[in-house]
C-alpha cells in the first residue's frame, strides 16, 4: 500500500468547503437544461423553476451515501484492472487535442485516426499506463463521430480499459454498443466495465441537456460515469483555490445526485480540475502549482466523502519536451499520486492541451514508475533491516556478493529505461543520447515489435457494423 501522502486541507477545511458547496446548492443554485432531470430533482424535493434548481442538503448527502465508494474496472478480457477507490492511483493519456506531434517525424501535425491507433499500441506496452485516451482528436474522419472513430481505435489494439467522451447522446449509445460487443454483450460490460465515459459540467453551475441526458444514459446502464468541472481559476470561478472548490464541488455534487436519482448506486467519479487563468496570456494553464493544490483538494473532499475522484497530471503548456515540460509533469504526477486521485488523465497532452504527444507519454510512463516507488515509501521489518548479515559482513566488507542482494535487487531499486545513469565517457559512447532521443527509440520499436492481443474477428465485423451504421445515420455511409 502507498505510504506517500498529500493533504493541503485540514478535517475543518474540508467542512468548512463541503457546506460552503451545500450553500450554494440550497441558496444560490445550479441551472439544469434538462426536463427530465428537472423533474427528478422536484420529486425528490428540489425547489425548481425555470431550469433554476435548488437542491436541499438531506438530497444531496442521500445522495452521497447511495454512490459507491469503490468502482471496478476491468480490461476488455473480463480481468480485473483498476479499483477506483480509498488512494488508488490509475494513469492514462489525455483526449481532445486537435495536433499531435508525429511518431517517427516529430512534425506537428492535424490529428488523425492512426494516431491513437499508435497511442493505443503505445499506451498497451507501457506498464505504468493503466487506461487508455486518445491524446488527440480524429480529423481525418467524419467530423460529427470523431468521438467513436477514437474508441474504434482504441478498442481494437489494446485491452486496457478505454475512458474517452461522447459528442451527443446518440454517439455515447454507439460508443456503449461497440465496447459491449468487445467483451461479449451487454450483461458482459455492465457487469465487469471496461469503459469508462467522459461529461462535464459548464462553469460556473450550469448543466446543459447534452451533458444531463448522457449522464443519465450512463446511470440508467451502469456504466462508470466521469462528471467533473474544467474550471478556471480567475475565468469561470474565483480565483482563489477556496472559491474554486466551492463552485467546483457544486457542479460535482449535482451529478452525483442526477446520477443517484435515475439509479441508485450508479458508479460516478468527479472531482474539481482547475487551470490558473495566465493573466498575461488569457490561457489556464495546466502546468501550475495551482491547479495541482486545486486538484489534490478535491480530491482529498471527495475521497472523505467516499466518491471516487478524477485526477489530471503528465500534461505541460511547453511546446517541445523540454525542461518545463519535465518539470510541470514531474510536479502533477507526484502530486496526483500523493494525493490519491483514482482516475489520473492526461499524460502526453502539451501546448495547453493542443498537441499530443506520445513521446512525451513514453517519458511519462517512467516519471509515474519514480512517483509510484516513492510512494511505496520505507519497509521495515526484520528481514530488511538485516542485521544478522551487517554483523557477518562487519567493518569493511561489501554487500554486492550476499543472497539478501539478490533476494531484494528487483523489488527495491526503481530501474529507469530513459534516463541514463551510466559515467560520461560511457554515457558519449552510447551515442550521448538524451531521455528523449530513448524515449523515440522505445517508441519505434514498441510501433514496430508490440503486438496488442487482437478483437476476435467476429467482434471486430460487429463493432465496424456500429460504426457504419452511425455513418450512415448521418447520411455518409459508404455505397
Amino acid at each position: 500500500m502507498a505510504k506517500m501522502r498529500i493533504e493541503v486541507l485540514s478535517h475543518e477545511e474540508m467542512e468548512t468547503i463541503f457546506a460552503g458547496a451545500l450553500t450554494v446548492l440550497e441558496g444560490t443554485g445550479v441551472k439544469v437544461y434538462s426536463e427530465e432531470a428537472c423533474r427528478l430533482l422536484a420529486e425528490a424535493g428540489c425547489q425548481v423553476e425555470d431550469h433554476l434548481v435548488k437542491i436541499p442538503e438531506a438530497v444531496v448527502r442521500k445522495a452521497i451515501e447511495s454512490a459507491p465508494s469503490c468502482i471496478d474496472i476491468y480490461n476488455r478480457e473480463g480481468e480485473l484492472a483498476m479499483q477506483l477507490s480509498g488512494h488508488n492511483s490509475y494513469f492514462g493519456p489525455g483526449v481532445t487535442c486537435p495536433y499531435f506531434f508525429d511518431p517517427v517525424t516529430m512534425e506537428r501535425k492535424p490529428a488523425t485516426k492512426k494516431n491513437v491507433v499508435d497511442v493505443a499500441k503505445v499506451a498497451d506496452a507501457l506498464k505504468n499506463v493503466d487506461f487508455l485516451m486518445s491524446l488527440c482528436m480524429v480529423g481525418d474522419e467524419t467530423p460529427e463521430l470523431a468521438d467513436l472513430h477514437e474508441v474504434h481505435a482504441m478498442i481494437q489494439n489494446s485491452t486496457k480499459p478505454i475512458l474517452s467522451w461522447a459528442f451527443t447522446k446518440e454517439n455515447l449509445s454507439d460508443i456503449i454498443d461497440m465496447c459491449a460487443e468487445a467483451v461479449g454483450g451487454m450483461d458482459c460490460l455492465r457487469a465487469k466495465p471496461n469503459l469508462i465515459m467522459y461529461a462535464e459540467p459548464t462553469t460556473p453551475l450550469v448543466h446543459t441537456k447534452e451533458a444531463v441526458e448522457k449522464l443519465m444514459l450512463l446511470a440508467r446502464k451502469g456504466i462508470p460515469a466521469v462528471y467533473s468541472p474544467g474550471m478556471t481559476l480567475g475565468g469561470t470561478t474565483p480565483i482563489t483555490i477556496a472559491g474554486a472548490l466551492t463552485v467546483g464541488l457544486s457542479e460535482g455534487l449535482t451529478g452525483v445526485v442526477i446520477s443517484q436519482l435515475v439509479n441508485p448506486g450508479a458508479p460516478i467519479i468527479t472531482s474539481a480540475n482547475a487551470g490558473a487563468l495566465d493573466m498575461s496570456t488569457l490561457q489556464a494553464a495546466y502546468g501550475s502549482p495551482e491547479m495541482c493544490l486545486e486538484d489534490a483538494a478535491a480530491t482529498q473532499i471527495y475521497r472523505w466523502l467516499g466518491i471516487p475522484t478524477f485526477g489530471l497530471a503528465g500534461a505541460t503548456d511547453a511546446k517541445v519536451i523540454d525542461a518545463q515540460a519535465i518539470a510541470e509533469v514531474t510536479m502533477e504526477i507526484i502530486f496526483s499520486l500523493g494525493s490519491g486521485a483514482n482516475l489520473v488523465h492526461d499524460l502526453g497532452m502539451m501546448d495547453i492541451g493542443m498537441t499530443g504527444s506520445i513521446h512525451l507519454l513514453t517519458i511519462c510512463d517512467e516519471i509515474v514508475g519514480m512517483a509510484r516507488r516513492l510512494s511505496e515509501g520505507v519497509i521495515v521489518d526484520e528481514d530488511r533491516m538485516a542485521a544478522e548479515m551487517i554483523h557477518e559482513v562487519g567493518p569493511g566488507g561489501n554487500f554486492i556478493v550476499q543472497e539478501h542482494t539478490v533476494k531484494y535487487l528487483r523489488s527495491v531499486l526503481f530501474r529507469p529505461e530513459l534516463a541514463t545513469r551510466a559515467i560520461y565517457d560511457a554515457w558519449q559512447k552510447d551515442g550521448g543520447k538524451t531521455m528523449q532521443d530513448k524515449a523515440y527509440e522505445k517508441v519505434q520499436r514498441i510501433l514496430s515489435e508490440h503486438k496488442p492481443k487482437p478483437l476476435e474477428q467476429s467482434k471486430k465485423e460487429k463493432i465496424d457494423a456500429i460504426l457504419a451504421r452511425a455513418e450512415a445515420r448521418l447520411g455518409r455511409g459508404k455505397n
